[in-house]
C-alpha cells in the first residue's frame, strides 16, 4: 500500500485457508515453509527472518458467560466458578457474583480485609489471590513510577515488577481474564503483583483507622474489549456514592462509534460540528523556549510562528512563569511566593503579557498557563505572600521513586503546603486572579503529589479535598478548558477521572515527550497506545503530549497524535518548524482559525498481548463518524531497529464485523494509493504494508454506496474527506449520497475545514467534468479549475480544491462553521 509500484518487480501471491476449529477453545503454533520452484531447497520463514512462530487462539464455540450470575446464586458456586481461571485461590478473598452490564461476560468482586492505619502509619497488607491457569500471555498496566502508567508483558508464568492498575491474561482456550484493582473506597489503595510462583498478589494500603476492605474486579469474556467493558461499568457503579462533584451541564465530548453489537462504555456520539477548545493546534512553551521564560521570548517566538504562517489556536505558558524563591538552588524545591508573575521575566505583570500577546496575536483564541497541584514543585515558600494569606500545613511526603532532581529535590521529606481546609478559597482565589489577568485555560501538574503525602491522616484530608476543589474552581473560572497532568494516580483515576458527573477535559497519557532521547521516541507512542486501553473508559480526552515538528522523529510523532484522537500541541524552538509536516495535521477553517482533524474516538493499540520487545508494527485504531457510515482508522509503527512488514485483514479495521455485508476501501496516506472494493471475510480483503525503522502509515476505511443512475448505470461512491491530511477523513461532519427522481446523482458533504475534498466514483473515467458534473459551495458554482481527475482520465478520484475556490469566491460562512460542497452528477 506504501511503496512505490516500480520498487516492485515481482508478482505478490496471497494464499489462504480455511481451518476447521474444534467446537472447545485452544491455540496452536505455526510457521511457513516454501520453495520459489520446484528445484530448490525448502525454507522456514522464522529461519530466515528469526522471528517467533505464529499463533492462533481460538475461543470454544457458543460459550454462555451470563448464566454465572443469578439472584440465589451461593458464594460457593461463585467461587467455583471464578475457580476455572485461577488455581490454588486464597480463602481471605471474598468472591461475590455480579451481573455484567457488558453482553457476553462474567463478572465478580474480589475483596477482603485490609490492616487499617496506626500510629501514623498506614495499613499494609498483601493477600495472595491464586494462580492464573493456563496462560499464554499477559498485559498489565503497571505504576512505572508514582505519576505514570505503563504497559508490562509477558508470557506463561505471570511475573510483574511493578504494582498494577490493570491486568488481563489471555488463556490458552482463547478466553480473556481482566482485573482491576478499584481504589478510593474507605480511603484505601488497592494494586496488583506477583509472587516468585506466578500468583496474582492483591497489596492494599489502608489510611483508615477503622476496619474496611480492598476491592478487586474480575471479568472473563470472549475478547479484551468486552471483559474490560465489564469491569468499567461494574467500577463505576462501585465508586459512585464517593464522586460527588456534579455539573448537570456537560460540554460535547469526543464520542466513538456503535456498532450493532458493540458495548458503548464511552461517551455518547455528537450529531453535529461542535468545535472545543482543545480542537485547535495549540503552543506549549516547554521544549521551545526552555525554563527561563521571559515574556518576551514568548511574544518573539508568536512572531516567528506567524512570520512562518503557523496559525496557532491556543498558547500554554508553561513552567517557570510564577514567582518563586531560591530553593537552595534546586530547581524542583524551589517555592511559589504569590500569584503574580515573576518579575525577572514579566516586570510588569501578568496582565500586561496577556494583553500583549492578544493585541499582537489576535488569532490566538485561549491562553493557559502552568501549575502545580499544590501551587509549585516545592509547595508553598515560608517567606512569600501565599503563607502569610491561607493556612499552611508542612506536610511529609515519600519518595516519588524516581531519579533526578525531582528525587534531590526532596530528600528531608518535608513539603509547606496549603492546608485542606484552605484548598478551595486558595484555588477560587488563584482562578479568579489567572481569569483577571486574562487567562482562561490552566494546566494543572504534578498531582501526583497527593499520593506522595506519608501521613494517613494527611492522605484522608487532602486527596480528595484537593482533587474536589480544583474541579469546582476549574469548572466555576474556566470550564473545560484545563488539562490534567502527572495524575495516573489511582486515587485521582477513580475519584476524578472514571465517574461521568463532570465534563470531559484532555490528561496527559504518558510519561513526556523527551526529544533529545532517542531511544524513548517508538517506546513514547507504544506506551501511549497501550495505556488508552484504560483511558479510553475514563471521562477524559487522552493527550498524548507535545513535540517537535522539525526533530528526526517528528512526523512519526505526528502520526501518532492524528490518530491518537486527541490534542495536538507542538513546542517547536522558534524558526525551526516543518510547516508542510504541520498542514498534515491540521486544516484552515472558513473563519481564519486552525483546527486539527481530530477523529471522534480514542486511538488505543489493536493488539493487546504483543510485547514491545518483539518487534511487532505497532497498530493504532481509531474511528470516526457513525456506525456502518463511518470510517475505521489505523496507525501503524515500526517501533522495532529493521524493516517490517504487515497484513491487514479488512475486518482489523475499527468499526468493521464479520456481520457487514457492504463494501470498503482502502487508502494510504503516504502514498495516497487506494484499494479496490474489498469486503469483509472475503480471500482478497488484506492489504500489506512494510515499513523502515522510524517508519509509519496511516490507512483509512471508506464504506462504498452502491448507487444506479440513470439508464441503469451502476457507480460505486465513497467520500474520502480532506486529502493531503492524515486524518482527512475526520473532516466530515456527514455526508449524504443519493440519487434523485431525475436520475441525477448528488452527493452532499459538510466538512469542518478548507482543504482538498476526494471523492471516489468508480464510474469517474466514463464522465467529463465539463459535460457531467455541477459542484458548489453554499449554492454557488465552484471556479472549474478548482476540480480535477487525479491519475489522468482513467481515474476513479475526483478531486475538489474547497480551499482554493473559497478564496476566489471570496465566500462569506455567516454563523456556520461549515463547508456545504455539493456535486451532481448528470
Amino acid at each position: 500500500m506504501n511503496g512505490n509500484e516500480s520498487d516492485y518487480q515481482y508478482y505478490r501471491h496471497v494464499f489462504s485457508e480455511e481451518l476447521v476449529l474444534p467446537s472447545h477453545g485452544g491455540c496452536a503454533q505455526f510457521t511457513i515453509r516454501f520453495r520459489a520452484t520446484p528445484d530448490v531447497d525448502w525454507q522456514w520463514v522464522n529461519q530466515l527472518q528469526h522471528s517467533n512462530d505464529g499463533e492462533i487462539i481460538f475461543p470454544p464455540q457458543n460459550i454462555q458467560f451470563e448464566p454465572i450470575f443469578s439472584e440465589g446464586l451461593s458464594v460457593q458456586t461463585a467461587r467455583a466458578d471464578f475457580a476455572k481461571y485461577f488455581a490454588s485461590l486464597s480463602s481471605e478473598v471474598d468472591i461475590q457474583p455480579r451481573k455484567s452490564e457488558a453482553p457476553g461476560s462474567a463478572l465478580w468482586s474480589l475483596s477482603g480485609e485490609t490492616e487499617p492505619a496506626r500510629e501514623h502509619q498506614s495499613g499494609f497488607k498483601n493477600v495472595t489471590l491464586g494462580i492464573p491457569s493456563r496462560i499464554l500471555r499477559y498485559f498489565c498496566l503497571v505504576r512505572i513510577w508514582t505519576p505514570w502508567l505503563g504497559p508490562r508483558h509477558g508470557q506463561k508464568k505471570f511475573s510483574i515488577r511493578e504494582d498494577a492498575l490493570l491486568c488481563s491474561f489471555l488463556r490458552e482456550d482463547g478466553i480473556n481474564v481482566v482485573l482491576l484493582a478499584v481504589s478510593g473506597i474507605d480511603n484505601t489503595q488497592t494494586l496488583l503483583g506477583s509472587s516468585d510462583s506466578g500468583e496474582v498478589v492483591i497489596k492494599s494500603k489502608c489510611d483508615s483507622t477503622e476496619p474496611s476492605k480492598f476491592q478487586v474486579l474480575a471479568s472473563a469474556a470472549e475478547t479484551f474489549d468486552i471483559a474490560m467493558s465489564a469491569v468499567i461499568y461494574e467500577a463505576r457503579k462501585t465508586v459512585r456514592p464517593y464522586a460527588t462533584i456534579e455539573n448537570p451541564e456537560r460540554a460535547p465530548t469526543p464520542g466513538s462509534p456503535l456498532g450493532d453489537d458493540v458495548v458503548m462504555v464511552e461517551k455518547d456520539p455528537e450529531a453535529q460540528w461542535l468545535s472545543e477548545w482543545y480542537d485547535g493546534l495549540t503552543y506549549c512553551t516547554w521544549n521551545g523556549l526552555g525554563q527561563n521564560l521571559t515574556e518576551q521570548k514568548i511574544l518573539r517566538a508568536l512572531d516567528t510562528l506567524d512570520a512562518n504562517e503557523i496559525r496557532i489556536t491556543n498558547l500554554i505558558i508553561d513552567d517557570n512563569w510564577q514567582s518563586l524563591d531560591h530553593g537552595d538552588g534546586k530547581p524542583f524545591k524551589r517555592a511559589w511566593t504569590e500569584f503574580e508573575a515573576n518579575r525577572a521575566g514579566f516586570p510588569h505583570g501578568l496582565k500586561h503579557a496577556v494583553e500583549a500577546i492578544r493585541r499582537n496575536h489576535p488569532r490566538i483564541a485561549h491562553i493557559a498557563v502552568w501549575h502545580a497541584m499544590f501551587g509549585y514543585w516545592g509547595g508553598i515558600s515560608s517567606e512569600g505572600e501565599l503563607a502569610k494569606t491561607y493556612k499552611m500545613k508542612e506536610v511529609n511526603i515519600m519518595d516519588p521513586a524516581a531519579g533526578g532532581p525531582i528525587a534531590h529535590a526532596f530528600e528531608d521529606g518535608k513539603l509547606l503546603i496549603v492546608d485542606a481546609d484552605d484548598a478551595q478559597r486558595f484555588y477560587d482565589d488563584f482562578y479568579s486572579f489567572l481569569s483577571s489577568a486574562g487567562i482562561d485555560a490552566v494546566k494543572s501538574d504534578a498531582q501526583f503529589f497527593l499520593d506522595l503525602l506519608k501521613e494517613p491522616e494527611d492522605r484522608k484530608r487532602f486527596i480528595t479535598t484537593y482533587q474536589d476543589a480544583w474541579t469546582v474552581s476549574l469548572l466555576r473560572h474556566f470550564g473545560t478548558k484545563a488539562i490534567s497532568c502527572m495524575s495516573q494516580f489511582p486515587e485521582a483515576i477513580f475519584h476524578s477521572q472514571l465517574p461521568t458527573n463532570k465534563p470531559t477535559i484532555p490528561m496527559r497519557n504518558s510519561d513526556d515527550f523527551f526529544p533529545e532521547v532517542p531511544a524513548s521516541h517508538t517506546w513514547h507512542i507504544f506506551c501511549n497506545a497501550h495505556n488508552s486501553l484504560l483511558t479510553r473508559h475514563l471521562n477524559v480526552l487522552p493527550d498524548w503530549d507535545m513535540f517537535q515538528t522539525s526533530h528526526p522523529y517528528a512526523s512519526f510523532h505526528a502520526a501518532a497524535r492524528c490518530v491518537s484522537g486527541g490534542p495536538i500541541y507542538i513546542t517547536d524552538e522558534p524558526g525551526k518548524h516543518d510547516i508542510s509536516l504541520i498542514n498534515t495535521m491540521t486544516a484552515p477553517t472558513t473563519n481564519g482559525s486552525t483546527v486539527i482533524l481530530r477523529p471522534s474516538g480514542v486511538g488505543r493499540t489493536m493488539d493487546i498481548y504483543h510485547d514491545y520487545n518483539e518487534g511487532h508494527i505497532l497498530r493504532v485504531g481509531t474511528y470516526t463518524g457513525w456506525a456502518r457510515t463511518g470510517s475505521g482508522i489505523l496507525g501503524l509503527f515500526n517501533v522495532s531497529s529493521t524493516r517490517s512488514s504487515t497484513l491487514i485483514p479488512l475486518l482489523d479495521f475499527p468499526g468493521i464485523y464479520e456481520d457487514y455485508h457492504g463494501r470498503y476501501l482502502v487508502r494510504a496516506h503516504t502514498s495516497g494509493r487506494i484499494t479496490e472494493p474489498l469486503r469483509p471475510g472475503d480471500d482478497n480483503s488484506t492489504v500489506a504494508v512494510e515499513l523502515d525503522p522510524k517508519g509509519w502509515e496511516i490507512l483509512t476505511s471508506y464504506p462504498i454506496s452502491r448507487m444506479t443512475l440513470k439508464e441503469n448505470q451502476v457507480c460505486d461512491v465513497a467520500v474520502l474527506g480532506l486529502l493531503g491530511k492524515m486524518t482527512g477523513v475526520a473532516a466530515i461532519v456527514r455526508s449524504d449520497i443519493e440519487v434523485e427522481t431525475n436520475g441525477r446523482l448528488r452527493c452532499d458533504v459538510a466538512l469542518k475545514a478548507l482543504g482538498t475534498l476526494g471523492v471516489y466514483f468508480s464510474a469517474l473515467k466514463e464522465w467529463v467534468i465539463d459535460d457531467n458534473f455541477m459542484i458548489t459551495i453554499l449554492g454557488r458554482p465552484i471556479p472549474r479549475k478548482t476540480v480535477w481527475k487525479e491519475g489522468g482520465d482513467d481515474a476513479t478520484l475526483l478531486v475538489v480544491d474547497v480551499r482554493a475556490a473559497w478564496k476566489q469566491m471570496r465566500l462569506d460562512p455567516g454563523w456556520s462553521n461549515e463547508v456545504i460542497v455539493q456535486i451532481f452528477v448528470g
